[in-house]
């Protein structure tokens, strides 16, 4: 007992010393000490996280950053699609293609706000409208008494799988002025519209219907960034509202999808015990179904948000933008300034506009959206 104890005397009297390094007190090899922030293990595990993600950087750089980049020095430059938008010839003319769409009086202005003005409308109108019935299907495929719940979820998605293209066609032979929309409509003695050759809006449609055809002078003269207010407040025209049906009818069974595994994340107990606290069904939905879907609401807005306003496909096979410019879109209007004027510095910098609004919308309704049941951050 007393070796032991001068052992352990003498290993500590040799550790504090500093003479030599500690043992493991039975005369063996000293003991390694390792430090976090230093070399060793820890640095051959970060060289190893580095070449393991090094092809990802590698490929987002290359196929992705600079792309961008190069888009957004064009956007800067009047290049016309002659020989490399990068040699020496290429007339940079700065933020020019910016302010010519928001301060100069012009054609390039005027399109580029008739197109925010087209888009929204759409935004507004489509994307409430496939979020709520995304969560109405959500709930129905998800009742527990539904029989043949495989064949409802196969047949609400199958729009969202078969090709933009193929809908659009069918869609544009449906809303032809001899089409079945306007053959059902006459079922019930209603005149159907010219979808794609009306270029009223719903608004001036409706206004038509009292006896008011022209514009009040106070509406027709004046307005914000070079459109009337005659032309802000028209709606969206007959033929943007067939976009709007068809882009509703195939992207809610994707959002449906995401509601779906959602709710059934969804304790079956919390259901349960407000059921037997006498909550009505309604009174479940909105205060403990609702607030758990609340990460997958704001998914799905988010995804409507971006979706809504890059919307392309459709109008390019639907209507060119037509008739009179009341389905153009700000995707569609950069491409047909770069690939059909040959003004590829304006498309470019539409487009980055067009990036900007996105980022912007998707902050401000992250801000609405936010918790407020969680105590502010405090930074120190």
């Amino acid at each position: 007992m007393s070796s032991v104890t001068t052992a352990t005397a003498d290993r500590d009297d040799r550790s504090a010393g500093g003479g030599r390094p500690a043992t493991n007190g039975t005369g063996g090899r000293p003991r390694r000490r390792f430090r976090l922030g230093g070399g060793g293990i820890r640095r051959n595990e970060r060289i190893a996280g580095w070449l393991f993600v090094a092809p990802v950087i590698v490929l987002l750089g290359v196929f992705f950053l600079l792309p961008i980049l190069m888009a957004f020095w064009v956007s800067l430059t009047d290049w016309r699609g002659q020989g490399s938008p990068f040699k020496a010839g290429v007339p940079f003319v700065g933020t020019e293609n910016y302010t010519d769409l928001f301060t100069q009086d012009g054609l390039a202005r005027r399109d580029f706000m008739t197109s925010i003005r087209n888009n929204i409308y759409y935004v507004a109108i489509v994307v409430p409208i496939q979020t709520a019935l995304a969560l109405g299907l959500a709930l129905l495929v998800n009742n527990r008494m539904l029989k043949g719940k495989g064949f409802f979820r196969t047949a609400f998605f199958f729009p969202s799988v078969t090709s933009s293209v193929a809908i659009s066609v069918v869609f544009l032979f449906m809303f032809a002025n001899s089409g079945a929309i306007n053959a059902i409509l006459s079922m019930f003695g209603i005149s159907g519209p010219a979808w794609f050759s009306d270029a009223r809006g719903l608004i001036h449609l409706l206004l038509g219907l009292v006896g008011v055809d022209n514009p009040p002078s106070a509406l027709a003269s004046g307005g914000p960034l070079g459109l009337s207010w005659w032309d802000w407040l028209s709606g969206p025209s007959v033929a943007m509202c067939a976009i709007m049906a068809l882009v509703i009818w195939t992207t809610s069974g994707t959002f449906m999808l995401m509601f779906l595994a959602a709710l059934q994340s969804v304790p079956v107990s919390l259901d349960e015990a407000s059921e037997l606290d006498g909550a009505t069904r309604w009174q479940r939905l909105r205060y403990v179904t609702l607030p758990l879907l609340k990460p997958t609401m704001f998914l799905v807005v988010t995804l409507g948000l971006i979706g809504t306003w890059q919307v392309f496909d459709q109008i390019y096979v639907m209507s060119q933008g037509n008739p009179a410019k009341t389905t153009l879109t700000p995707a569609f209007l950069s491409y047909r300034t770069a690939f059909k004027d040959f003004e590829y510095g304006r498309g470019a910098a539409i487009a980055f506009v067009l990036f900007l609004i996105i980022v912007l919308l998707t902050l401000a309704q992250r801000w609405v959206m936010r918790d407020r049941d969680k105590p502010a951050r405090r930074f120190r």
